[in-house]
């Protein structure tokens, strides 16, 4: 049996333009998963588009001059699609859950969100870093565009030290290898080992405050991070195919499973348990 799959978005993420909750359930179910997530995105910052950036049509309202503006979660359409799909699947189970977007940098409409929602699964993640000019924020790759790869990753892990550090809302860290979706062509592999004093960091911190490591698939994971995490007392994982589609519900899980059996994690005799250290 395949693990749970702990980050999915659906229609209901502002960025899913082929999200279903239904289809995804639908596919759950085909997989013979035992539990879904729907983490729907609640994207806090503003972010400024890179130039040369063609955003999709359907996100043009959100633009102003060149700075996008996610919308709120719909909380009450969610809720009742949730409801929706808990009924018509009765063997699969649905979580409820949320992805907040830099949580430590408006931790008071951030909390308000998780009062509301009563959200099951609570993943925190970065995925901006700030302007050049310091005035806005951008998407973490366009960073590349000025400055050396490394450099890139290791104010990316720094920020994600800030994130554990500074909001306690929050049970699980989403993606910490997200500056890897777009390495640059012309760049040498990355190699975790030339920032692994800085993921080690985050790691430890995040260790120590109870939390979870989560393995996305978005992009396989090399297989030095949960290792580390093992190594700095990371107590659990979860998987992760931070599905946009249903198509791409637990895409790579295959691979995941053996990274973080060699890393040292085991599931336990509750399917829908996070996999715990052996």
């Amino acid at each position: 049996m395949l693990p749970a799959d702990s980050h999915v978005h659906s229609e209901w993420s502002w960025d899913a333009l082929a999200g279903s909750m239904e289809r995804t359930c639908r596919r759950a179910v085909e997989l013979g998963l035992p539990s879904v997530a729907f983490t729907e995105h609640a994207d806090l910052t503003a972010w400024t588009i890179p130039p040369g950036e063609t955003l999709p049509d359907a996100w043009l309202p959100l633009v102003d001059g060149a700075v996008v503006t996610p919308p709120p979660l719909d909380l009450d359409g969610y809720q009742a699609c949730l409801h929706a799909c808990r009924e018509r699947h009765p063997g699969l189970r649905v979580l409820s859950g949320v992805e907040l977007g830099e949580p430590h940098w408006h931790a008071t409409d951030a909390h308000a969100l998780l009062t509301a929602g009563g959200f099951e699964r609570i993943l925190a993640s970065v995925h901006c870093a700030p302007t050049v000019d310091g005035r806005g924020f951008t998407d973490i790759s366009a960073c590349y565009d000025d400055q050396p790869p490394l450099d890139v990753v290791r104010s990316y892990l720094a920020e994600a030290a800030r994130l554990v550090e500074g909001f306690d809302g929050f049970e699980v860290l989403a993606h910490i290898d997200y500056p890897i979706r777009r390495w640059p062509a012309h760049a040498r592999p990355h190699d975790p080992r030339d920032a692994e004093d800085d993921y080690r960091h985050v790691l430890r911190l995040l260790a120590a405050s109870g939390r979870i490591l989560e393995i996305n698939t978005r992009v396989p994971m090399h297989p030095l991070v949960p290792r580390w995490w093992h190594e700095e007392g990371g107590d659990a994982i979860t998987f992760a195919s931070d599905a946009h589609e249903p198509d791409a519900l637990a895409r790579g899980f295959r691979d995941a499973i053996a990274v973080a059996e060699a890393a040292g994690f085991r599931p336990t005799d509750d399917p829908h348990a996070f996999w715990r250290r052996a």
